[in-house]
């Protein structure tokens, strides 16, 4: 990973620590675990135009796990769909920046959400959709393992192959905790990996944290013919910051001022 694409990922990872705090908005950590997997989808393979957020052949993104969306936020910013200052308005009063995406959303988020479990239904509608009409586009679905406890998921993943979308991928945000505890107590989610394969998608289990890894598997030519794409990337809730890594208090918490000033010197932004 190059300096300046650690640079980036290092502001980013700032905003969402420092926006939590001023706001008091709470779900940090998994958006902290999402970080890489957004930059490497926006800054490397995704097909879109930032002043141009409505092109009709573009790439579609649809966030699942809603509660992430201050992520999703700070990089569509920092990709230029809006200045990245934009996005320290999260949660204010009449700020398009909602805690979950909104029926008002800014540029370039592409689905609402609230009750979770929607977004990859919606993707494998809308990649059907794209399919009767020729359109060049892709679709990009981001889930949390928590996440996958929702049936509609599991609809969504036997309808995908039997109609050959291989213009739809799913992206799991492998981070082995959710709300209540730790995922695979809740339910049973491992062989992740192979429950897809056996679906019938193209899969691929990668380090979630890692940009080039997720790159390699995300990029076109990695498309196998008529197949979806599922894509597990293994995370660290709160990944990045290292009193927050595999904590689930960060669920909720907000940061303190101090620590704050304590992650933006971890992160090499300040000395």
């Amino acid at each position: 990973m190059s300096a300046d694409v650690a640079e980036t990922i290092a502001k980013i990872r700032q905003q969402l620590v420092a926006v939590s705090n001023q706001n008091k908005v709470p779900h940090l950590a998994c958006s902290l675990s999402s970080v890489e997997i957004l930059y490497t989808l926006y800054f490397k393979v995704m097909n879109i135009r930032p002043d141009e957020p409505d092109w009709a052949p573009r790439d579609r993104f649809l966030l699942g796990k809603g509660h992430a969306a201050a992520v999703l936020y700070s990089v569509l910013g920092y990709r230029g769909y809006y200045p990245p200052e934009q996005t320290m308005t999260l949660g204010q009063n009449d700020s398009a920046f909602e805690e979950h995406p909104g029926k008002h959303p800014p540029a370039g988020v592409e689905n609402i959400s609230g009750s979770l479990g929607h977004a990859l239904g919606l993707a494998t509608g809308m990649a059907k959709a794209a399919k009767i009409t020729a359109s060049p586009a892709h679709f990009y679905a981001l889930v949390g393992d928590g996440e996958l406890n929702e049936g509609t998921n599991w609809e969504a993943a036997m309808f995908a192959p039997a109609h050959q979308l291989d213009n739809l991928t799913v992206i799991v945000d492998f981070n082995k905790l959710q709300g209540t505890g730790r995922s695979c107590d809740i339910m049973q989610l491992e062989d992740m990996e192979a429950k897809w394969k056996a679906f019938g998608w193209q899969t691929a289990r990668v380090n979630g944290h890692d940009v080039d890894a997720l790159y390699h598997v995300l990029k076109s030519d990695y498309i196998e013919a008529g197949k979806p794409r599922a894509i597990i990337a293994d995370t660290v809730k709160g990944g990045g910051v290292s009193f927050m890594e595999d904590d689930n208090n960060w669920h909720y918490r907000i940061p303190t001022e101090e620590e704050v000033e304590s992650v933006a010197k971890e992160l090499g932004l300040v000395n």
